[in-house]
């Protein structure tokens, strides 16, 4: 049994389906369903016996308490985590109290049960803290990848407060030997993605004939990993990962802002050839006032992961974003939902309410 936190969002939604679809594991899904936690996103997984969803607040000691006394997980994969740049600027509170304390209140609740456990199913646990790259700050254009060792130098209050949800986690196995592993991860991208995040922004805003802002002039350059490569690596880390280590794991497509929302515009113009006398989607592109603190760039090195584990992505970037743009494409509706709220609004259909 893996506790997924966070199963209902973006990553927690497809790394809930890849094991459900890959592995014998059974998953129970912890989540508060804010704005950007979407359970009818596991529709197709509602009925799976192996799947069990609680709505529930990492920051709530007494569910917390209860989850792991019911479900009796032999490890813990921690994904809830508040994430859009834009809005820890605007209103930083909400992360510092969710990515902060949020996992403070999961490592304690996690390090009682663990400490319940015999010696045996002890040395079996895991605990996995899926971290991201922005923590390494930014490099310049002719600077190394960030790798494990890196400094941390967060810009945003976002990344701010994922270092220090790191750094308590790390504390937690050298203070207490609950045996952890952390990863760090690049821009992720594919199916589900909440639509305010880069991708499906542009995607959706094309198809609407609105703006396609992007920050400054565009040359701020991202790691894009797809989120199918991402999952698998995260499996593999909680199978084979050495406790106590920290993975990087990126996806080798070193891309701008604006070669990537041009490629979405190539993409759109062959698939869904836009009615209006505009031309290209390109001809949407609008350049915005940068944002505060826009790191330059950010790169991984995955030579740990690689030689450690033998994991590689396997996904293009130009055919992974070929891909992304069809599903969005033929899930309209999903994204039209969201866009609306109805999402927040829809029955809970299974699991327990645990209060």
């Amino acid at each position: 049994m893996i506790l997924v936190t966070g199963g209902a969002g973006f990553i927690g939604v497809n790394l809930i389906r890849y094991i459900l679809d890959s592995t014998n594991e059974s998953v129970v899904n912890v989540d508060a369903l804010s704005y950007s936690g979407n359970s009818a996103s596991l529709k197709s997984v509602e009925l799976n016996s192996c799947y069990h969803f609680v709505h529930a607040n990492i920051c709530d000691e007494i569910a917390l308490k209860q989850i792991f006394n019911k479900y009796k997980p032999t490890a813990v994969m921690h994904l809830a985590a508040e994430s859009h740049v834009d809005r820890s600027i605007d209103g930083p509170s909400e992360f510092i109290e969710t990515n902060i304390v949020g996992t403070f209140k999961l490592l304690e609740a996690s390090k009682s049960y663990w400490l319940s456990l015999s010696k045996q199913d002890r040395d079996k646990f895991r605990f996995i803290h899926v971290s991201t790259d922005e923590v390494y700050g930014d490099l310049e254009q002719d600077a190394q990848a960030f790798n494990e060792i890196t400094a941390y130098k967060p810009s945003s209050p976002y990344s701010a407060s994922k270092a220090a949800s790191d750094h308590l986690v790390t504390a937690w196995h050298r203070t207490y030997g609950l045996p952890i592993i952390i990863t760090h991860c690049s821009n992720n991208y594919g199916q589900f993605q909440y639509p305010e995040k880069l991708i499906p922004h542009m995607i959706l805003n094309a198809l609407a004939m609105k703006s396609l802002p992007v920050y400054g002039d565009g040359s701020q350059i991202r790691d894009w990993l797809h989120v199918d490569d991402h999952v698998c690596a995260l499996y593999e880390i909680l199978k084979k990962g050495r406790v106590g280590e920290v993975y990087n794991i990126g996806g080798q497509n070193q891309m701008t802002n604006l070669d990537v929302v041009s490629q979405i515009c190539e993409l759109l113009d062959e698939l869904k050839p836009c009615s209006a006398n505009i031309g290209s989607y390109a001809n949407l592109i609008n350049f915005v006032v940068d944002r505060p603190g826009h790191d330059i760039r950010y790169a991984i090195d995955i030579t740990k992961i690689q030689t450690e584990l033998g994991w590689y992505p396997q996904e293009s970037f130009r055919a992974g974003l070929r891909k992304t743009v069809e599903w969005y494409l033929t899930h309209l509706s999903w994204c039209q939902n969201i866009m609306d709220k109805d999402y927040q609004h829809a029955p809970i259909e299974r699991g327990v309410t645990i209060k």
